[in-house]
């Protein structure tokens, strides 16, 4: 049987007009501004004028991320439509896909079957400019500067204590490290630089923690971006280049609103990486689905450990947000590679191999449940080659936690498959919660580092390299000691090495470095090979996208 493509099926769907999406919610023309027929920005001015009381907040996370996929977006969007057909007023909140995926090996992140968000092709790509708005704030600053020392340097800046990098959004390994400021003394002054993706930028970071735009403009003020000689933090702020960010980054802060293939309304902003970064949408956004829903449907990238971790240490604790509920997505077939099998051998029953790997998807349950304290259900993506005895294992070893088990057939099905899904969120959102941290922001940055490690991954200890211990130790000095920590691993692992699958034990993660995203409001503590500008694959994802005569585009997945 052939099956049609995601892109295939985005296009073949009718869209309704953007203006019905606003109609649906209920908004007023003046927070409206329309780009093209089937996108929009919505004013954030919105929240401040608009008091009603905010719906229920529920996060979509999933397992440890394998190459057999877990489905999360494509979850999260299927829950939303099956919300819509039991009757709720429901609204998603999404992050923006990055180039460099969508290029590299990854490709696009607008869901998949017949749970997506559309236009596909536009949010996969450009979407609304808001990522080149963010690349052009950060490379401002790095010009700003460099500027600063070319005329003078009146601020005493080391140029060998720069911490503040460009950016471009794509995979680009060749500028990952560069020598800029060549070809004599009116082309700059000669120094070590890099790039990152844009995903990773601080101004990333922080447009999607700030709540308004006096908040963006006083985290934009704190970015450190270099050290002088003697040592002490040089800020954006100091750079009088606030007011510049600003500007460039004032229409972008506004959410994108689209709609799902069953024309649920749909924000989408804002798009940090859960490896590198925090992993979240914008706190503006998810707080308008909540202000305009009942439910608020949102999702944190990558595995729970890294996404839903940093969801809830971080952007709940700053942004004041208590979750009614969260869904666990994992599948037969990625527990069935945390197992031990391999890609090709998943189409056959193996109870062994399930079992080996389940606990895997145990432990990120009992974490939501045990250290957060929140409410849980198991989404399970059921796929033509998972038999009966392999749903039934996952449904018994989640009952022994006392979390149910709902399969979910959305990627086929749309919202129809995942109505059941959507009764059990409704249920678990009726009941009340202890919401927790997993760490207090009053103990020291190495404490709070081992304590995400010892209750969330499951590790014995931490190993500060010597370099990371004198980091933190300049850290605390400076007065960073009392916020939270953005810890930068693999996403294939719950430990720093991508080979060690399932739920490892007595395992050591070695933080290699630590730095200050004074912005964001959080510490980066780096941790194996983690590197802040991706490479492109052997074969890139680009080779297979092309472009007809009428200018219909195939190939994006």
């Amino acid at each position: 049987m052939a099956y049609l493509t995601d892109i295939e099926i985005a296009q073949q769907t009718k869209l309704e007009p953007i203006t019905k999406i606003v109609d649906k919610l209920g908004l007023d023309d003046k927070y409206v501004e329309q780009y093209g027929k089937y996108k929009a920005k919505v004013d954030y001015n919105l929240l401040k004028e608009r008091t009603n009381k905010d719906g229920k907040l529920v996060l979509v996370t999933a397992i440890t991320p394998t190459p057999a996929g877990e489905g999360k977006t494509t979850t999260t969007i299927g829950l939303s439509d099956g919300l819509a057909k039991i009757g709720k007023n429901v609204v998603v909140a999404l992050r923006e896909p990055s180039l460099g995926p969508v290029f590299g090996v990854k490709g696009g992140a607008a869901g998949g079957g017949y749970a997506q968000v559309v236009p596909m092709e536009d949010i996969n790509l450009h979407f609304t400019g808001d990522f080149h708005a963010i690349g052009a704030a950060n490379n401002l600053l790095a010009a700003m500067l460099d500027n600063h020392i070319y005329q003078g340097n009146a601020l005493n800046i080391d140029p060998r204590r720069i911490t503040w990098r460009r950016c471009v959004d794509m995979n680009d390994r060749q500028l990952r490290f560069v020598t800029d400021g060549l070809g004599g003394r009116v082309n700059g002054v000669p120094r070590e630089d890099g790039y990152d993706i844009t995903i990773a930028s601080e101004i990333m970071a922080v447009f999607c923690l700030a709540s308004s735009i006096t908040d963006l403009k006083e985290r934009l003020s704190r970015i450190v971006v270099a050290y002088t000689y003697d040592e002490k933090p040089v800020t954006a702020g100091q750079l009088n280049a606030v007011g510049a960010m600003t500007a460039l980054l004032k229409d972008a802060l506004k959410p994108n609103l689209v709609q799902t293939l069953e024309g649920t309304p749909a924000f989408v902003h804002g798009g940090p990486f859960a490896n590198i970064a925090h992993g979240c949408n914008s706190v503006i956004a998810t707080r308008m689905a909540m202000r305009l829903g009942d439910y608020a449907i949102t999702e944190a990238g990558f595995g729970a450990d890294l996404g839903a971790e940093k969801f809830l240490d971080i952007k709940c604790r700053y942004a004041g947000l208590t979750p009614s509920a969260v869904v666990m997505v994992a599948t037969v077939r990625a527990l069935k590679m945390h197992g031990g099998l391999q890609k090709t051998q998943l189409g056959t029953e193996d109870l062994v191999a399930l079992e080996k790997g389940i606990p895997n998807l145990l432990r990120h349950v009992s974490n939501i449940t045990n250290v957060y304290k929140l409410p849980c259900v198991v989404a399970v993506n059921r796929f033509p080659t998972d038999t009966d005895a392999e749903i039934n294992l996952v449904i018994e070893k989640c009952k022994a936690l006392g979390v149910n088990v709902v399969l979910s057939t959305v990627w086929a099905d749309g919202g129809n498959g995942g109505v059941e899904l959507a009764k059990e969120v409704v249920r678990l959102c009726e009941q009340p919660n202890d919401f927790s941290f997993s760490y207090p922001l009053d103990v020291s940055i190495q404490e709070k580092i081992r304590l995400v490690v010892q209750r969330v991954y499951g590790g014995k200890d931490v190993n500060f390299t010597p370099a990371a211990l004198k980091q933190i130790a300049t850290l605390e000095s400076l007065g960073y000691g009392n916020i939270p920590v953005c810890m930068a691993k693999t996403q294939y692992s719950f430990s720093d090495d991508p080979a060690k699958l399932g739920a490892p034990e007595d395992f050591v993660v070695t933080v290699r470095s630590v730095k200050v995203s004074a912005g964001a409001g959080f510490i980066v503590a780096l941790t194996g090979d983690i590197m802040t500008m991706p490479g492109l694959p052997k074969v890139p994802a680009a080779e297979k996208i092309d472009v007809d005569e009428d200018g219909k585009i195939s190939g994006l997945f």
